[in-house]
């Protein structure tokens, strides 16, 4: 008996579906891609590991009675730089 295959993409974009169900917003990867005007990437290898401006605004967002100094403790405590 022969296994079935399957793509790699096959689950990504199941699981983009999935997100986008959930509410999420679904961007294109190369969209925030470093040089590109609305950038979110720092990498242009894309190997961030995390969306610095993102983190920075959920931490505000989820902590809005911390001040400026204990958000960016929390930013420097999650990074993995």
């Amino acid at each position: 008996m022969m296994a079935q295959r399957f793509a790699e993409s096959v689950v990504e974009d199941a699981a983009l579906a999935w997100l986008e169900a959930l509410g999420y917003a679904v961007l294109h990867g190369p969209d925030i891609a470093a040089g590109e005007p609305s950038a979110e990437r720092l990498d242009p290898n894309y190997r961030d590991v995390v969306l610095d401006g993102r983190l920075r605004q959920a931490l505000a967002r989820l902590n809005p009675d911390l001040p400026h100094e204990a958000l960016e403790d929390a930013y420097r405590s999650s990074v993995p730089y």
